[in-house]
């Protein structure tokens, strides 16, 4: 199994504990999981470029640079990306803030069509 496909597979993991986490009402978790999935995604379309990077922050700018900024997938999967970040930080490490179901729910929207559009460029490509 290649890199990218060890990606996919985590992502599409990570999205099915999403789903679980939302239904049991752990909207913390599944904003974790469904920020892992974009993150995830966004680190095997850079591969696909042959692009590697050590840190979450360089994954993120990285995927900007190359991908979002050009046009060549929509914008507003960097947005997401940057957003779900932001509530995976609340839920994992925020003492007096949690994340709500409906944004943990609107986080694992945003993952599943990432994923989504990502398979279907890189079959593309």
């Amino acid at each position: 199994m290649t890199e990218a496909e060890v990606l996919f597979t985590r992502a599409h993991e990570s999205l099915a504990a999403a789903r679980i986490m939302i239904r049991e009402g752990f909207a913390n978790i599944a904003a974790s999981r469904a920020y892992y999935v974009l993150f995830y995604v966004a680190e095997a379309l850079l591969l696909s470029r042959g692009l590697v990077f050590s840190s979450h922050s360089a994954v993120i700018a990285a995927f900007g640079k190359e991908f979002a900024r050009p046009g060549t997938v929509d914008p507003k999967f960097h947005r997401y990306l940057i957003a779900s970040q932001e509530l995976r930080q609340t839920g994992d490490y925020g003492v007096e803030q949690n994340v709500s179901l409906s944004e943990a729910s609107q986080a694992v929207d945003w993952a599943e069509e990432f994923l989504i559009v990502a398979e279907a460029w890189l079959k593309q490509k």
